[in-house]
């Protein structure tokens, strides 16, 4: 079965990895190169072991950690020619690039692993939908609007990592981005606010779905909890409380989790439980605890990412 672990989200850095058996793919590379390591090595994953990279887009935010973590590591990276044809301008290292098209299905180590279109001001920003014969993960990391595509590709997968990148009223009030910049991120090629996110989940949930990670936050216009509650009163207006949400957070990564229930006879105490993880270090899952609905101090790291301009 496939497994997901989440090492960062947010415009300071993004990645993501999952795993089947020895195979073990990294969503973009957005950290540093020292922090990948670091966090990998938490998870009990082996940098030097990579099976592949693949990337969602080219900005720095998801990219920025390539060229040194490949330095010494020959792993395969895989984009939309676009893509690569941005990103490797900015790569010294020596590294096998794999061109697809958006659309494009291709196989990695056993995962198949199924490409689309998302709007985004990038190049030719995609997400993705990992599937193995045990379950499927749906990724959508950036993207400015839900369109059918997203909605009918994304239909049936058990385990979903989406951007809920800020709440609509806290943007609004935010006095440390000009108009301008609020358009931006607002727009149809910009990020999803929580609204956004929850309409996505709704329309995708099914039976199927056993959990939604929720990425991207913003640090000063949004709060885990605040964006948590939206999917989870969404799910449940829609008959869907069985379904789980999770934060994924900047500095503390979420730990390997199964992304679907296993049957009865695929384990021998017959556990069903999607929540069993393998232990990361650190690891924050949110609860109704954890998080405050107030909004958060500035950070002018934040807000000054190039990310936040689109």
């Amino acid at each position: 079965m496939l497994e997901l672990a989440i090492l960062g989200s947010g415009s300071s850095g993004n990645s993501a990895l999952v795993c089947l058996g020895e195979t073990r793919i990294l969503i973009d590379a957005g950290l540093s190169a020292r922090q990948l390591c670091l966090r990998l090595e938490n998870l009990g994953v082996d940098p030097d072991r990579l099976s592949a990279i693949v990337l969602t887009h080219e900005h720095g935010d998801h990219t920025r950690g390539i060229d040194v973590f490949c330095r010494k590591r020959s792993i395969p990276i895989y984009g939309t020619t676009h893509t690569c044809a941005v990103v490797r301008e900015n790569v010294k290292s020596e590294v096998p690039w794999h061109h697809f098209e958006a659309g494009d299905d291709f196989s990695i180590e056993g995962v198949n692993v199924e490409s689309f279109s998302v709007p985004h001001d990038a190049v030719d920003p995609v997400g993705f939908i990992f599937r193995c014969s045990q379950s499927s993960v749906g990724v959508v990391s950036d993207v400015g609007h839900v369109t059918r595509m997203i909605i009918d590709r994304l239909k049936g997968v058990n385990t979903l990592f989406v951007e809920s990148n800020y709440d609509e009223v806290m943007l609004q009030n935010d006095t440390h981005r000009p108009w301008s910049t609020k358009q931006r991120i607002s727009n149809r090629h910009g990020h999803l606010s929580n609204d956004q996110a929850a309409g996505l989940v709704s329309e995708v949930a099914s039976s199927n779905l056993t959990r939604v990670v929720l990425g991207h936050l913003s640090s000063d216009c949004n709060a885990p909890e605040l964006a948590r509650r939206v999917i989870l009163k969404k799910l449940e207006s829609e008959g869907h409380s069985h379904v789980q949400v999770d934060c994924a957070m900047r500095k503390d990564p979420l730990p390997l989790c199964k992304t679907a229930l296993e049957s009865p006879d695929s384990t021998e105490n017959g556990s069903e439980h999607i929540s069993e993880e393998k232990s990361a270090k650190p690891a924050q899952v949110c609860d109704s605890t954890s998080a405050s609905a107030e909004p958060p101090q500035v950070s002018v790291e934040e807000w000054s990412q190039t990310e936040w301009a689109f």
